[in-house]
Formats: structure tokens, C-alpha cells, sequence
């Protein structure tokens, strides 16, 4: 405890667990990968032969480009490609006061691939570097400058294909797969020419790198986007930057990509746009329906057999006219438990959890083009007239849910089927111990003697109010389960926090 007149807060005094040394600078060891001398005549005439071939291929894109109304910003994307085993030091490839810039670097099997802008009229800074490397050229002291690590490591120098942006971890697109959303990486062109002296004045020294690369970002992405509208592309509103790249989506073809690369110049990288459930749900209903039509066209669904397995929901019901579930739910296999309210879902948690049973997550089979083969189908019980029923349904739980399960046993007592329910009484009054109705799942489950065993999967809860959605998954290990899920005999699903509606 502290000393003093007033000792107000207790402290923690540690005393003789501490050790004083004085500081010593770490001795820094620089790994350098052994790079395998070349053959410099034979290596070096073969580099400058590439390059010339790249100035026959710059002046063709040149032309292009100027035909395409592109007045400033013309060059060639080059790839440098390395040796088998060899790293390359891509950093030595970019030269920013000729505007010369490291677009990319990729690792395939054992090589390094970068890719490198070179503005029109720069090859010849490579051409000079492959002279000094044939004359084995020195300083005034007789130090090398023949970069020759450099140059031993390039096994190939070439114009660079749109595969040559590709820095994805999935396959490259192909072009049968049609047009698909890419995430467009461009980088920060600087203007040398833009930072005058009375910008300096105005706005300081501190803060003109920051501004100077705010306003080149800007230029950098409004060329790009008039030259792919002009190519007919489609761009998505917003944009993400960073200090030196900005980032946004296009919609186009591999083909339509490939044709428009020469104008389209700007790219320092390409990937596949990561699709979510909001660019789907925020489509029109015509716009929906045609991605349906296609998924259906490259989806098989299970045939009914005794082999087939089946998802029996005990739910709200199922509306089965949706497209993507009357091939996988047969009419004869809708149930209730109470005739008079039918076998139709009228909340819609019934046949959204369908869905989900069917085919998980649809966003990743909407965004893909490979076959989808579906191996079980559906079943569905009515077990609830609508969703928050078991907080004021007199009918006793245990009763309805024993009925809901002889339902679809009895009409087809050989199949496959596992339950699953995610209906749960909204009170925690339980707190995990027994119910009549957390009896009754474990009795279906086990069986009484050990004939018919039920695999059912019970959800743990249900997080409906908002306001709890932010302790998510925290709450998981703070709140109790609710009724039934607290059976020891089915396998409990944890709560999500989203609506059931």
C-alpha cells in the first residue's frame, strides 16, 4: 500500500522481479538468395532481343491508344518473369521519376512474376540496364553497376496479358463463364508537373504529399472510368481508396476485358468481386427472376427413392410454388398437424427455413456458373398456424411436436430423414432443466426401446430483438438455451441474430 496521509486506492507494489540492462543494438542479418551467374553475353543479347520486340509492341499500343482519344498517360505493361528458384528484386524494377511503377508482383509454382508500367517512350531505362550488364560496367573506384542480380534473375521479358493482373487466389475467369463483377485495383499516377509553388504557399509543406495523392487518385480513376464506359462497361457506384490504390467494381466479360486492356492501361491489379446477399436483394423482381432461371438450369435435384435422404421441417409450413423448391418438395409430402389450418406457410419462416435446408447459401451458387447437384429433398410439418404461437397456443408442445413427427413416418416409414426444428418457447424459465417438452424430443430421439432412433436438430434460440444482436456471439455464452434445445438426446444448433420474419 502506498505510504501518505491519505491512502485512498490500494496499489500492487512489485519489488525485485524486474532486471535493468543496458541497451544493446541488435546486429541486423541481411538473407541474400544466391542468384546463379548467367551466361552474360548469351543472357544479355537475349534480354535486349525482348526488348526490341517490346518497342515494335509499345508503338502498336501507342496508336491505339491515341486513336482511342488518350492524349496523356500512354505506355505498355510489361511482365518480368523470373528464373525457376530464383528471386527476383522486383523493387528494382519501378523508377519513379520516370514514371516507370510496380503494378503487381505474383508467385506461380517456383517463379516471381511482376508487372511493371513503363509510360511510352521509357524502354529505353531497361535497354540501359542491359547495356551496363554486357560491358560489365564500373564506378570511378571499380565498384560493379552492371546490375547484374538483376539481370541474372529475369528469365523473360513481355507485354503483359490480362492474366498478368490476375492477383486473385481463385481461378482465373474464363470466357465461358460470361460477363462477371470485378474488383479493379488502380494505382496512384503521380503529376510531377501539378505541385507549384503556390500550392506549396497555400497549403504547406506537411500536407501536400496527402492532397497531391488525393487529387491524383481522383484523376487517376475518373480516365479510367471514361475510358471503360466508352468501352460499354458496366461500373458500380462507389469507390474504396487507399494511399495508393483505389478500388471499384466493373462489370464485363473476359473477352470484352482482354479487348479493351490496351486503353484500359490504368489496372495495377484484377480480382473477383466478393458477392453478397444485398446485391441480390436489391434487384428487381425481373432481375431476380432471370439469376434464378440460371441457377436452375445448372442444378440436378435428388429423385425420390428409398435411398434419398430427406430434411423433415417442423416450421410454419412451406410454401412449395417457389421455383427453387417444388422440384425438391412433393405435394404429398406437406403435412400438419391440425388439418384446419392447412398445409401452407402464412408467416414465411417455414419456407425461408426450407431454403436454407435445401441449398444453404444461395449467394455463392447465384455467383457461380459450375453445376450444383442436390442429393436430399424436403419434407414439411405445420407443427405452428404462425411463428411466436408456442408463447400463447394452449395445446401442449410435447403433444403437437410427437404428432408432428408421426406425420411423415407414417406415410413413408423407410426413408431417410432427419428433423430439424426452429421453433423454441420464448421464456427462459427453464434455465436448462428438463421440460415436459425437452422430454418428449429426447424420448423421439433415443426411442423408447431402441428401434427407431430420430437424429433431430433443435435450434438453441431465437435472438429477435435488435437491441440483443449486438452482444452476438457473446450472448452465446451468456444466455440460457430455450425449451426444448435443453434435450440431451438432439443435437442443438446455435442462435443466430436475425429475424425470423
Amino acid at each position: 500500500m502506498t505510504e501518505g496521509t491519505e491512502r485512498r486506492y490500494r496499489h500492487f507494489i512489485l519489488e525485485r522481479v524486474t532486471e535493468t540492462e543496458a541497451y544493446r543494438s541488435p546486429r541486423q542479418r541481411m538473407e541474400r538468395t544466391n542468384v546463379p551467374e548467367r551466361n552474360r553475353t548469351q543472357h544479355g543479347e537475349e534480354l535486349r532481343r525482348q526488348i526490341n520486340e517490346l518497342r515494335a509492341e509499345a508503338d502498336s499500343v501507342r496508336e491505339v491508344q491515341q486513336d482511342a482519344g488518350i492524349e496523356d498517360g500512354l505506355g505498355l505493361q510489361v511482365e518480368f518473369e523470373s528464373f525457376p528458384d530464383v528471386e527476383l528484386a522486383f523493387e528494382s524494377l519501378a523508377r519513379e521519376r520516370s514514371g516507370i511503377e510496380l503494378l503487381n508482383v505474383r508467385y506461380e509454382e517456383n517463379r516471381t512474376l511482376a508487372t511493371v508500367f513503363v509510360p511510352d517512350g521509357k524502354l529505353n531505362h531497361f535497354e540501359r540496364l542491359i547495356r551496363d550488364y554486357l560491358a560489365e560496367k564500373k564506378d570511378s573506384i571499380g565498384r560493379a553497376r552492371d546490375n547484374r542480380r538483376l539481370i541474372d534473375a529475369i528469365q523473360q521479358i513481355r507485354a503483359a496479358s490480362l492474366r498478368a493482373l490476375w492477383t486473385d487466389t481463385e481461378a482465373f475467369p474464363s470466357e465461358e463463364e460470361g460477363p462477371l463483377w470485378w474488383e479493379v485495383w488502380l494505382p496512384v499516377r503521380r503529376d510531377q508537373q501539378a505541385t507549384t509553388t503556390d500550392f506549396r504557399t497555400r497549403v504547406g509543406a506537411q500536407n501536400i504529399r496527402m492532397l497531391s495523392i488525393h487529387r491524383d487518385q481522383q484523376a487517376t480513376t475518373s480516365k479510367f472510368l471514361d475510358r471503360a464506359k466508352a468501352q460499354g462497361m458496366q461500373i458500380a457506384p462507389g469507390e474504396v481508396s487507399f494511399p495508393e490504390r483505389t478500388v471499384l467494381l466493373t462489370y464485363a466479360s473476359v473477352d470484352q476485358m482482354q479487348r479493351s486492356m490496351v486503353t484500359l492501361n490504368s489496372i495495377a491489379e484484377l480480382r473477383r468481386a466478393k458477392e453478397t446477399a444485398e446485391f441480390f436483394d436489391s434487384l428487381r423482381p425481373d432481375e431476380q427472376a432471370d439469376w434464378l432461371d440460371d441457377l436452375l438450369r445448372l442444378t440436378r435435384f435428388a429423385a425420390e427413392t428409398d435411398q434419398t435422404p430427406y430434411v423433415c421441417l417442423l416450421d410454419t409450413g412451406v410454401n412449395r410454388g417457389h421455383p427453387l423448391l417444388t422440384p425438391a418438395l412433393a405435394t404429398s409430402d406437406l403435412h400438419t398437424v391440425e388439418p384446419a389450418w392447412g398445409t401452407d406457410d402464412d408467416d414465411g419462416h417455414g419456407t425461408e427455413m426450407a431454403g436454407v435446408a435445401l441449398v444453404g447459401n444461395l449467394t455463392e451458387l447465384l455467383d457461380s456458373n459450375d453445376p450444383v447437384k442436390i442429393d436430399h429433398r424436403l419434407e414439411s410439418v405445420k407443427l405452428l398456424p404462425h411463428e411466436g404461437a408456442t408463447g400463447t397456443d394452449p395445446q401442449h408442445h410435447e403433444y403437437l411436436t410427437v404428432e408432428a413427427v408421426a406425420r411423415p413416418e407414417i406415410i413413408a416409414p423407410a426413408r431417410l430423414r432427419v428433423f430439424g426444428m426452429a421453433i423454441t418457447a420464448r421464456n427462459n424459465r427453464d434455465r436448462g432443466r428438463p421440460s415436459a417438452w425437452s422430454a418428449a424430443i429426447d424420448s423421439l430421439a433415443a426411442d423408447v426401446d431402441g428401434t427407431n432412433p430420430r437424429l433431430m436438430i433443435i435450434s438453441a434460440g431465437n435472438i429477435k430483438e435488435p437491441n440483443d444482436w449486438s452482444h452476438y456471439p457473446d450472448s452465446n455464452d451468456t444466455d440460457g438455451v430455450h425449451d426444448p434445445a435443453q434435450a440431451w438426446n438432439a443435437l442443438p444448433s446455435v442462435p443466430i441474430p436475425i429475424s425470423c420474419k
